[in-house]
Formats: structure tokens, sequence, C-alpha cells
């Protein structure tokens, strides 16, 4: 039909991964009585079966994806690390070619996949945005017509003549956003590039990208945050193991995707990560488990918003690390972030081993509805340690909220119960005189 802008039939992307074997020095002479005697076998045997060789192997980014989006659709493309996604905006946006299947493209695409994607460093702001502009098949009037709207979504005025290699890249991320954004293509496809920038950045890109949709032109936004695929997203594809798991409404498909990352109550309050196994962190840091413990102290994944919830986070420290934090952010299911707590009054971690830090959410605090738990790691303004991830999520239950007897959710993200005073001013007045 003529409002279909992306087909993707039966999609496929193979990588060959090498492996280096561990061998003995190997001589000159070695290797060219190795060539001598593959030649031979070659002529005694011209037709015979090659053998498959074990220093290298196929791997599947992609297999057998197919799907459908309309003109004016704003698709959002989620899955955990590793599950294909950015394979497959490379294939859409044309970077890299598909092994199997077929893609068919209705109208120019602009790309926006990691930060530096189409800009040259050595060029200056300004010279890029023509640029980019080129390469989408815009005329230089079209560009220049353009040009100031880019210049002040970006926020650059003061560097647009330094070349982009200067740039931060946060500076980078908001040119190349706003020249994706506004040369008007008719698909915008968006990767997780814009979690470098801050939060008002974010807003202000998410605002463009609905109006872009309400144009009549197509969003294909790639992003773990929740809050945000939710807030822009009529419609979601969730990619596991290179292929399509779910593709529906977005709520439907966040339920699944909190259920496959184990953000549901089916952790029952707690995760665990085994030494041998792929825990978060790196050389100097392993996260080994987070808890959700109620006032019994057993984990559980349901809390009475009365009720006090103890979040208990257990690690180990491999080196010893000087000035090394923790961060708790507590997201609402639709993205709000209800507030952020440090440990930033602890002692440091100078010893290696095992360690155990608790954060307490007051009872009378939250108010009812899921709530999804991010923990990030590092040392402030040297180091990350453990990316912000969200890891875990609970409900909060109540009969009512704020004291109140009322049996429906009050609005806001907290509930806190507050000190209240009421005079009666007449009588006040009166005791005056």
């Amino acid at each position: 039909m003529s409002d279909k802008v992306i087909q993707v039939e039966n999609l496929g992307k193979k990588y060959i991964i090498g492996h280096q074997k561990q061998e003995n020095y190997t001589a000159l002479r070695d290797v060219m009585a190795n060539g001598v005697k593959e030649l031979g076998q070659k002529l005694l045997k011209p037709w015979g079966k090659s053998l498959p060789n074990p220093g290298y192997e196929e791997f599947w980014a992609m297999k057998d994806v197919s799907f459908e989006i309309k003109q004016g659709d704003r698709v959002g493309i989620i899955g955990r690390n590793g599950a294909g996604k950015s394979t497959l905006l490379k294939i859409i946006s044309r970077i890299t070619e598909p092994t199997t299947g077929r893609i068919r493209i209705k109208g120019r695409v602009a790309s926006l996949l990691e930060v530096g994607t189409g800009f040259h460093p050595e060029l200056t702001g300004r010279e890029n945005i023509f640029l980019n502009g080129a390469i989408l098949g815009m005329s230089r009037a079209e560009i220049k017509r353009k040009f100031d709207e880019i210049v002040a979504f970006a926020e650059v005025e003061r560097f647009l003549d330094t070349p982009v290699k200067r740039y931060s890249s946060g500076m980078y991320v908001r040119l190349a956003f706003a020249v994706a954004a506004h040369l008007e293509p008719e698909i915008l496809v968006v990767d997780e590039v814009l979690a470098v920038g801050d939060a008002q950045f974010q807003k202000k890109c998410l605002g463009k990208m609905e109006d872009v949709g309400k144009e009549g032109r197509t969003v294909l936004f790639v992003s773990h945050n929740i809050g945000m695929i939710r807030s822009l997203c009529q419609r979601c594809i969730l990619l596991s193991d290179g292929k399509v798991i779910q593709d529906e409404v977005t709520e439907s498909v966040l339920t699944k995707y909190l259920s496959i990352i184990g953000l549901d109550e089916a952790t029952n309050g707690e995760i665990y990560w085994t030494p041998d196994c792929d825990a978060p962190g790196g050389r100097e840091m392993k996260l080994r488990s987070i808890r959700l413990l109620g006032i019994t102290g057993e984990p559980q994944s349901t809390f009475d918003v009365e009720h006090p919830i103890i979040v208990e986070i257990s690690y180990e420290i491999l080196e010893a690390l000087q000035g090394m934090r923790i961060v708790m952010h507590l997201i609402a299911q639709d993205g709000v972030i209800a507030f952020a707590s440090t440990d930033h009054l602890q002692k440091d971690r100078n010893v290696t081993g095992y360690y155990k830090t608790l954060c307490k959410i007051p009872g009378g605090l939250l108010n009812r509805g899921r709530y999804m738990v991010k923990i990030h790691a590092g040392i402030p303004n040297v180091k990350v340690l453990i990316p912000g991830r969200e890891f875990i999520s609970f409900l909060a239950l109540g009969a009512g909220n704020h004291g109140s007897n009322l049996p429906e959710k009050w609005p806001g993200v907290v509930a806190p119960k507050l000190e209240w005073q009421t005079f009666c001013l007449d009588r006040f007045n009166h005791e005056l005189n």
C-alpha cells in the first residue's frame, strides 16, 4: 500500500567472528610448508569438499525479521543489549547491507546512530550542516531556509565556525539531532545517542520527534529509557537474539520487555549475579545482588505505601576505590524520576572484598503504582564503574494516600504525609483585641 514507508521481509545479517588460536611460534619455513601442503591437496582433489575453518565462527546478529511501518508512525525498537537493534537501524539507514531478505524504503532517511555519525571532524558546525543537507539530497536554498532553526535548536551559535572535532559529546549530539530533525527527512532514525544529552535537551528532542510524527513523517526510536519510549511511541517492536518477539502497541510490548529483563514481580524482590556470570561492572567492581526488603526483613515485590522499603545492594570491590559512590534513582512507571539519592556520606571502600549498602525509603512517602530501581556506581568526575540501569521493580499499593479516606489514587509521583495546621483568624484577631 502507498502509506507503507518501510517493508522488511525475512531480514538477516551474518558476521564472521575470528578466534585467535593459542599456538607456539611459527617460523617462515612452517608457513611455506603449510602453503605447499594446501596447494598439493587442491591439485590432488580439486573438487574435494573444503573443511570449515575452526578459527572462524558465523554469528547471526539478525535472522528472519519481518515487519511493516506506515507513514507517520512513531515506532520504538527495544530489547536487551545485543538483541540486534543497532544492526537493524544500520540496515534501514543503508550503512550496512543485509545478508538475507530485503527491505523497501520509501523516502529520505536521516539517521542519528552514534555521536559523530555523518559529521566530518575537520569541518565547522556551519559546514557540516550544509554537508548533511546535501547528503540528504536537499538543495542549498532548502538548507539555508532551515539554517537558523537548526542553530537555535542546537544552541551552538558561539561555536558555529569551530571545527566539530573540538565539540564536546553533548554539543555534537545537539547539532547532529538538530540537523537530522530539521532537514525534513521522510524517515527519522534515532538510536540511544540521545542519552548523551541532559534532561532538558532530551525533553526538547522528544517534543521535536512528536512534531515530526504529527507532520506525517516517520520516527524510529531505539532507547533503554522506558519513560521516553512510553512518551513518544504508539507502537513498539521487541527484539531478542536478533528476532522479533512482539510487535504491538507500546504498553503491551513494554510489559513483555520488563518481564524479560526481570523488572516484574517474578523476581520476588531480589536479583542475583554469581561470580561466574556476567555481573554488571568491570575489573574494579561487580554487582552481586539487589534485594527489596519489607518490614519482615524478607525480599518482596509488593509493598504497602504506609510501610518502609529497604533497598539492599550487595557488591564486590576488586580494587581499592577512593571516592566511590552509589546512586539510586527511583523511577515511576511513566519514566518520571521520583527522586535520586546517594551514599556520599559513607566511608570509602579502600579494602577489596564484599560489601552491602542499604537505603531506606520511608513509609508514607510514595504514591501507589509501579516503580523501577535504577542503580549507578562511580567516582564523581573521574570514572563510571557501573552505568545507570533499571535493575528491579516493585509495586506500591494502599487503600488511600495522604491519609485520606478516598480510594482513588492521588496525582503525583510521591504522596508524602505533610504537617498541616489550621487557625481561626477571627478568633485570633479577637483575642489580640
